[in-house]
């Protein structure tokens, strides 16, 4: 008997961009997509934009949304789904969730405007010369380091209540006189908006569907913050346990951070290092482990302040306190080197390729990354730093202690010692 022919496979999801607009906006082949299907997947909002001719059931998205996707894949599996997305799917939007549960080949994904597009078009802002920065379902924190004198900036907003947000951290942040234009319901009929400075803002909040535009302009007086490791020292808060700015910049050099690398920062202080990790790319990503819960917390403010809520910051002693960590890509250790077990520990988690940078002061922790020198390679060397101060009536040098700095890149070929190392 011949072979019973395989079922059809299940029709591929797909994912529609819909804008303030609504269905009027939407172009045929979305439409199409929103009328054949058994069952749309969106936002409340989105969903009541759908006029009755889309007879397909209509299931809201649970809060939180991103654990719900793939139960909600799973349980209507084999019926024709689409997903309504606010603007382009993939930016910032459901699109990289659904692509990263299926596989981009079994997602079909018609795009629409989004809001960045129609704000640019309508300040006449070129959008490659645009920073874009989302607030939503993340701190305003994250603004602050995009903060620079002269940007344009378009914030992706989380409600109603973020422009007021944004001015308040504008004007902490020394950015009072950048100039704010908030956007509502861009591309629909009820397109409005209201305009100011950071400093005199006092519009009440309006729709929740706005984009925030800032022309950035830094006050006179305020602190100049650097888009390159090195920031001045009294950007922190520390109780001296601070590496020092140009030792610092020198340690970044040395860890190379890349995007989306993880750094592991060991002794944190005042958690410089990381902090200044993460500001060079939105995508790094670091851990910084405090055994003082004090300076843990000091910790926190210094990554909120300097625009990196995300640092994480663990409070216990290294090298226990590691366990359980996400392999890094690079370690830098800044204290706790004589600590038994420290340095092996750190060595060990990284992977082939990964960095290893560490600095002291004193002799002991010297000759322990003179012996590692010898052991692995790398390179050993010594930074001394000294500022000129007055000396009576005339000016001299002060030196700083001098820091010696061990920095090597893990091979994957063994070494004599049978450890793996930087072949020299």
């Amino acid at each position: 008997m011949p072979a019973e022919p395989s079922p059809p496979p299940p029709p591929a999801p797909t994912v529609v961009g819909i804008g303030a607009d609504g269905w009027q906006g939407l172009p045929e082949d979305s439409r199409a997509a929103l009328l054949g299907a058994q069952v749309v997947i969106g936002g409340a909002r989105q969903l009541e934009l759908l006029p009755p001719q889309c007879t397909g059931r209509r299931v809201p998205w649970p809060s939180p949304l991103r654990p719900a996707v793939a139960a909600l894949l799973t349980a209507h599996q084999g019926l024709r789904i689409a997903v309504l997305a606010s603007g382009d799917p993939m930016f910032y939007g459901i699109g990289r969730a659904l692509c990263e549960e299926l596989g981009a080949e079994n997602l079909r994904v018609l795009p629409h405007p989004s809001s960045v597009s129609y704000a640019c078009a309508r300040l006449g802002w070129p959008l490659e010369d645009t920073e874009v920065v989302t607030l939503v379902g993340r701190p305003a924190a994250r603004l602050a380091a995009a903060l620079h004198d002269g940007r344009r900036l378009l914030v992706l907003s989380a409600g109603a209540g973020t422009p007021g947000e944004v001015a308040a951290l504008l004007r902490e942040h020394g950015f009072g006189p950048s100039r704010m234009r908030v956007l509502e319901q861009l591309g629909g009929e009820a397109e409005d908006g209201a305009a100011g400075t950071a400093e005199a803002w006092a519009h009440p909040p309006g729709d929740p569907l706005n984009v925030i535009a800032i022309e950035c302009h830094r006050a006179p007086d305020a602190l100049r913050l650097g888009a390159v490791p090195g920031l001045p020292d009294v950007a922190y808060e520390h109780d001296g346990q601070l590496t020092k700015r140009h030792i610092r910049a020198a340690t970044l050099g040395a860890l190379a951070p890349a995007p989306g690398e993880l750094l592991w920062d060991i002794g944190g202080g005042s958690g410089s290092i990381a902090v200044e990790w993460m500001r060079t790319h939105p995508s790094c990503r670091a851990v910084t482990v405090e055994r003082d819960p004090v300076r843990a917390g000091r910790i926190t403010r210094n990554a909120d302040r300097l625009g990196v809520p995300a640092l994480r910051v663990v409070t216990g002693r290294a090298p226990e306190a590691l366990a359980g960590l996400p392999v890094p890509d690079a370690v830098f250790i800044g204290g706790g080197l004589t600590v038994p077990g420290l340095l092996d520990a750190c060595w060990d988690a990284l992977p082939p390729g990964g960095r290893l940078v560490a600095n002291t002061v004193t002799l002991e922790s010297e000759a322990l990354l003179t012996e590692r020198y010898g052991r692995h390679g790398g390179e050993l060397v010594r930074l001394a730093v000294a500022h000129a101060v007055p000396v009576g009536g005339f000016t001299g040098w002060r030196q700083a202690m001098p820091v010696t700095q061990w920095s090597v890149c893990k091979s994957s070929a063994p070494s004599a010692s049978g450890d793996t190392g930087d072949n020299r």
